[in-house]
């Protein structure tokens, strides 16, 4: 049995054909460092304090709004969204929104600096109208000047987008254009709940090209409900036709929080219905592999990039290298000076709390220098390749001897390969790296969940 050094709980290699571990519910993708199961309510005053700080000289900042709406919910969708909202109740909440916003934009820490990268989530930023999207981006230039900024992402739903929105989105600053697609097979879009359908991810995709964007991503998702092997291998073909600038494929996971899971604990089910780990890493090492056979190049976990010289996602950069980053909206995260935040979770509370003039933030997470240097080599693993000698001058650590334990486990497994100055991940290790970084977690802070 081979047992990981820091857990000793077993762990079965991607290559073992013979075990097939089933997908479970729970969170399995690696978003941020500490967990934020550890984030507390008694911390939220740590964000006024950082606040009231002087601003950073040399930290990029970078703003997040959530747009919580969509037309539809998925199955799998684990976000803050809501599908029953009419146009006042939107316009409403977009005020609230830009009231947070004003409330940093005129406190110390951020006054006078502007963003270099602004990104819209979701839900489904696309659902708004052009008159709500110009209303809301007027008001956030005014109150922090896009003039420097590196990147606007936006993400969108295509059966929300047509030429006059696309041509709105692209007017008002939009360099990278990310396309919700997940599939091409009417049938697994209408069974996972998608709202969209193949002919409006075409007519999309299509308007978008013509528009001119700078960069546009589309978004697959391995190992959905009633997927074979066959339709991910067309889904896969499909994309490689459109030639978009970056792909990011995720691999199925089924949150609490999720339609499956409500669901299986319906039927009385542990498993849920959908590809298990094995059948998802190979599927994404499938899609890794033809993608690089026309010209493209792996650049994570989760994308393939056209030209990598040229396609940057500047917000996930700058974000895993510890930027400074605004988040308003309902349930958004955000992250100041190491301290990590996020706001309330429902959207009525988020707002009355807004309009009388309070702060949002319920929970926070102050981080130490220690967690500060462990998010950052967490996260930045996921791009496949890091040097230890940038660890050592950013953080005084030596890497390859701080894990000295887990990275010859690693390589040992043929999960990695270790140079002088250099951990490469190899693409078995690439495939699976959420459930590796565990392993470089502080002890209080791992689960035995291993998938």
């Amino acid at each position: 049995m081979i047992t990981t050094p820091t857990t000793g709980i077993p762990i079965t290699h991607l290559a073992d054909k013979k075990s097939h571990h089933a997908t479970e519910a729970g969170n399995y993708f690696v978003a941020n460092y500490p967990p934020f199961s550890f984030w507390q309510k008694e911390q939220a005053f740590a964000v006024d304090k950082m606040l009231d700080s002087p601003a950073p000289q040399d930290v990029p900042l970078g703003v997040y709004f959530h747009i919580p709406f969509c037309r539809k919910r998925c199955h799998f969708c684990y976000f803050k969204v809501y599908t029953d909202k009419n146009a006042s109740e939107i316009r409403r909440y977009i005020h609230a929104g830009l009231a947070e916003f004003a409330r940093y934009a005129t406190r110390p820490y951020i006054q006078g600096r502007k963003p270099k990268f602004v990104y819209f989530g979701g839900g489904t930023p696309s659902y708004l109208s052009v008159p709500q999207l110009k209303e809301l981006t007027d008001r956030m230039k005014d109150l922090l000047p896009w003039d420097e900024t590196e990147e606007v992402a936006f993400e969108a739903e295509p059966g929300t987008l047509n030429e006059t929105k696309l041509t709105a989105i692209r007017e008002i600053g939009v360099t990278r254009l990310s396309l919700g697609v997940e599939h091409f097979d009417d049938h697994i879009l209408e069974s996972n709940g998608r709202a969209h359908r193949s002919g409006e991810i075409d007519r999309a995709y299509r308007f978008a090209r013509g528009l001119g964007f700078e960069h546009i991503n589309i978004d697959l998702i391995a190992g959905m409900m009633n997927d074979t092997e066959e339709l991910w291998k067309m889904a896969v073909a499909k994309a490689v036709e459109m030639q978009p600038d970056c792909v990011t494929i995720y691999q199925m996971e089924v949150p609490y929080n999720t339609g499956i899971y409500k669901q299986m604990q319906t039927d009385g089910k542990v498993t849920a219905p959908v590809a298990d780990w094995e059948t998802k890493r190979a599927w994404v090492n499938y899609a890794f592999s033809e993608f690089e056979k026309n010209g493209y190049t792996v650049t994570s976990a989760y994308t393939v990039v056209k030209n990598p010289d040229k396609i940057k996602f500047v917000y996930r950069d700058m974000l895993w290298e510890g930027a400074d980053m605004i988040a308003s909206g309902v349930a958004s995260f955000g992250h100041l000076g190491g301290v990590h935040y996020q706001n309330q979770a429902d959207i009525l509370p988020y707002m009355e709390t807004v309009e009388r003039g309070e702060s949002p933030i319920f929970r926070a997470y102050a981080t130490s220098p220690d967690e500060r240097f462990l998010r950052e080599f967490i996260l930045k693993l996921k791009l496949g390749m890091v040097r230890s000698s940038y660890y050592q001058r950013k953080f005084g650590e030596n890497v390859l001897v701080r894990f000295a334990p887990q990275l010859k486990w690693m390589q040992d497994e043929g999960f990695a390969n270790m140079g002088e100055d250099e951990i490469r991940l190899t693409r078995d290790g690439l495939l699976q790296v959420d459930r590796l970084l565990h392993e470089f977690f502080m002890s209080h802070h791992r689960t035995n969940r291993i998938v």
